[in-house]
């Protein structure tokens, strides 16, 4: 499913449970994993080669972590930002999925991985994993810990039956093709969309939606054993989203997710990338396909 990723790293703590944690994607077949560090830097083209002789040693030792997971590693120095370089280096190396940590909070004083996480998404041309990250505070210094879990166990996939919902379905396929067992199905019918005048119209509207979430849970069900629940709720999306995620004991949301240029009120525009911000739990956004050059 996934036989080359790229992760992005920032050298910190954090990220170092990011990787730490890769081991899972040996069940969708991972067998190629591209470590790459940005240096963040613009125009000083003079100072790229002295930074990267400075990071080196702690990447190769998150290689050789990746290593023991029975990785092949290729590792990668870009000199710019990461919201860009990451998208241009998955490109170049053919990857199937770009690995973020994603928290809200600066993982490191030089390179704030998880402030970027949301810059990342409004770009990527590629599949999207924000793997959640959760910071304490301590008195000595913040501690970090990831909440990857078994990804697996539990997938929520919402959906506004658009094309490029379709597309993130594929992926949602692919994962009960993987081994996931689990899954709920959710149409959100939004609150504001509807409003007073098509209020008579819900009950009409859910039992076409439904009928649409049974379809999809069929084509799950009709090749794999897995578990799937279907659920309509009234709403606003993004809040009924993250409550359904909550209450379920979800583990990884996958949806699509509309990118930078593209109509703002589009379901699979804000709202994905305002569930990324807020999930507690990974999230995997799927673009809309975009021509490669």
């Amino acid at each position: 499913m996934f036989k080359s990723i790229m992760v992005a790293t920032d050298l910190s703590e954090a990220s170092d449970l990011v990787v730490g944690g890769l081991s899972a994607f040996r069940t969708l077949g991972t067998e190629h994993v591209i470590l790459l560090h940005c240096l963040g830097i613009k125009h000083l083209q003079e100072m790229k080669h002295w930074l990267a002789s400075m990071v080196e040693t702690k990447l190769q030792e998150q290689k050789a972590t990746l290593e023991k997971q029975g990785y092949r590693i290729g590792m990668e120095i870009a000199p710019g930002l990461p919201q860009f370089e990451i998208d241009r280096v998955a490109k170049e190396k053919r990857c199937a999925l770009i690995v973020v940590g994603t928290h809200g909070k600066t993982m490191s004083s030089e390179i704030r991985l998880g402030s970027v996480a949301s810059e990342v998404t409004h770009n990527a041309q590629f599949p999207v994993l924000l793997v959640r990250l959760k910071i304490t505070a301590a008195r000595d210094r913040d501690r970090c810990e990831t909440v990857y879990g078994n990804m697996m166990e539990h997938i929520l996939y919402p959906t506004d039956f658009s094309d490029n919902a379709e597309r993130a379905f594929t992926y949602v396929k692919d994962l009960a093709q993987s081994g996931a067992r689990h899954f709920t199905l959710l149409h959100v019918q939004d609150k504001e969309r509807i409003g007073k005048h098509l209020e008579d119209r819900l009950e009409e509207f859910n039992r076409i939606d439904l009928e649409r979430l049974e379809r999809l849970k069929s084509s799950l069900t009709s090749t794999v054993k897995s578990e799937v629940e279907t659920a309509i709720v009234h709403g606003m999306p993004v809040p009924e989203i993250l409550k359904k995620a909550q209450e379920n004991g979800i583990t990884l949301i996958v949806m699509g997710s509309h990118g930078r240029g593209l109509v703002s009120e589009l379901f699979l525009g804000s709202i994905s990338h305002n569930i990324a911000r807020h999930s507690t739990v990974s999230v995997l956004l799927v673009p809309a396909p975009r021509k490669l050059p």
